[in-house]
């Protein structure tokens, strides 16, 4: 008896009408994730510029406007915003594991909190915290693809993860002007969501939100191009040195966000839940103190002091590393808007230019390499990502064995502080708020 085969759907056909939708509204996403990355990089950079004529004019201003800043932030996201605070990346990763809770999705991942998540952002660089943009980049990618699949008519649950995933990987590679990290970005970070049979779709997105930042912006690398090598032998103690070293240090900072982030203790702890404007008032101040220690080098991004150390010139202390590295804590205590991705090659760069003197002959631009790499591993627990960004944002692609080797060195050391990756055990926060509301709620 002959079997009759099986009906092709229409949606897997090589010219379904459904598919290249799809594919078109993927890529109009990408588009758009591309150019609103370019925006919001021009409005943190114009913001922080702002903030640096002001204190041209008294480094003292800070002592204002930063605290009153903090605590405004942090009175602006305790409503409809407050999927807003923070790097965003959580964000994305929880929304992404929770799919079916469309209420807790658009609480995170929708147009106006991405919108916010940009404005807010640039703010939070406009008063000089120190944070980055990239992480909220992801957010916004995946906010304007959750928003745009509404548009063209992909409602259901699936097609919604795979927007957000697609933009979130498209903002990644947008904001660093570095589209293998996009991908490596949504593999490794975003895994639980990744779909082999979406790969194809999701990496045309990547690559064209690419292809738009580098035809807009320019192939260029952020840091210059870096021709240092490292060859086998003695200066390879610096990939253990530095490994060793990011990734305890990159570790303590994401057991300490975490600490703080799930509630601190005594006075405090008290404070931020019965008023979070002052207790970030607060952080705003001691950040203001680490400043004035520090030369004003701890505020914003800190990709100018990368540059420097890198260069060879910085004016930087030798304590620069652990200062931004204070910087970074009181400014994601706070629980305002801004990412930690640049704000970590900062204090990276710092790590390795310390170390560096202690390593014989090994070449210094080397090392602060290497430091960038492992205690950005350390901080994401993503080596791969973290490898392939600093590769990209100095065009060093003959340096691949000694950083990847850092960076899995420092994502080893790294758990010996904190078990479970930074942005995953936030994103778990975020669901078990989730579920005590919903249980609650039913109770």
């Amino acid at each position: 008896m002959e079997s009759t085969p099986l009906p092709i759907s229409d949606d897997h056909a090589l010219l379904s009408s459904q598919r290249w939708r799809r594919r078109f509204a993927l890529w109009t996403t990408a588009i758009a994730v591309a150019l609103a990355a370019i925006a919001f990089a021009k409005a943190c950079d114009f913001c922080f510029r702002t903030f640096g004529e002001l204190l041209g004019r008294s480094r003292y201003w800070a002592l204002l406007v930063t605290p009153l800043g903090f605590a405004l932030l942090s009175w602006l996201t305790t409503g409809a915003l407050r999927g807003t605070r923070g790097s965003g990346i959580p964000q994305v990763i929880a929304a992404l594991a929770r799919e079916e809770d469309s209420t807790f999705r658009a609480r995170l991942l929708s147009l106006p909190v991405a919108v916010g998540k940009l404005a807010l952002t640039s703010f939070a660089l406009l008063v000089g915290a120190s944070v980055g943009r990239e992480g909220p980049t992801v957010h916004v990618g995946a906010g304007i693809g959750v928003g745009l699949a509404h548009r063209f008519g992909f409602r259901d649950t699936q097609s919604l993860s795979r927007f957000a995933l697609a933009g979130g990987a498209a903002g990644i590679a947008a904001a660093f002007n570095t589209p293998l990290a996009g991908v490596m970005f949504a593999i490794e970070e975003l895994a639980g969501a990744f779909e082999h049979r979406f790969s194809g779709a999701l990496l045309s997105a990547v690559m064209i939100g690419g292809v738009v930042s580098l035809g807009l912006v320019g192939d260029y690398a952020y840091f210059g191009k870096m021709s240092t090598s490292l060859p086998l032998g003695q200066s390879w103690v610096a990939v253990l040195a530095t490994g060793v070293a990011g990734g305890l240090a990159g570790g303590l900072f994401a057991r300490t966000v975490l600490a703080a982030a799930r509630g601190l203790p005594g006075f405090l702890g008290a404070l931020r839940r019965r008023s979070p404007p002052v207790f970030a008032a607060l952080c705003g101040l001691a950040l203001v103190a680490i400043a004035l220690s520090s030369g004003d080098a701890v505020y914003g991004t800190g990709y100018a002091q990368v540059r420097e150390i890198l260069s060879g010139s910085h004016t930087v202390t030798p304590w620069f590393a652990l200062d931004k590295w204070l910087a970074n804590v009181v400014s994601y205590a706070a629980g305002i808007p801004g990412g930690i991705f640049s704000p970590a090659l900062a204090v990276g760069a710092g790590l390795g230019a310390a170390l560096a003197p202690l390593l014989g002959h090994t070449d210094a631009t080397a090392v602060i390499l290497l430091g960038m790499a492992a205690y950005l591993a350390g901080v994401t627990q993503a080596p791969l990502t973290s490898a392939v960004i600093s590769m990209e944002l100095t065009d060093n692609h003959d340096f691949v064995l000694p950083i990847m080797a850092a960076c899995l060195l420092g994502r080893t050391f790294s758990t010996l502080f904190c078990p479970t990756p930074l942005y995953r055990a936030l994103a778990q926060n975020l669901i078990h708020e989730r579920e005590t509301e919903t249980s609650g709620a039913t109770a």
